[in-house]
């Protein structure tokens, strides 16, 4: 199974359309990974403007 990444809001997911963003592009050029479970307490969600929970990638391209 070959991850993606969303290019807009960085979230890995399993499709080349992430739902989350409407149908945005996705990429399978990524690279990191940031598990976010609390993105309200979480300092690296802020850093990264991550607005909800889930597996983000670091780098998108």
């Amino acid at each position: 199974m070959t991850d993606y990444a969303c290019k807009n809001c960085y979230k890995i997911i399993n499709s080349k359309s992430c739902s989350a963003c409407q149908g945005a592009q996705a990429s399978k050029n990524w690279k990191g990974v940031a598990i976010i479970l609390n993105n309200d307490k979480s300092v690296i969600a802020k850093k990264l403007k991550i607005e909800s929970n889930g597996v983000f990638a670091l780098r998108v391209r």
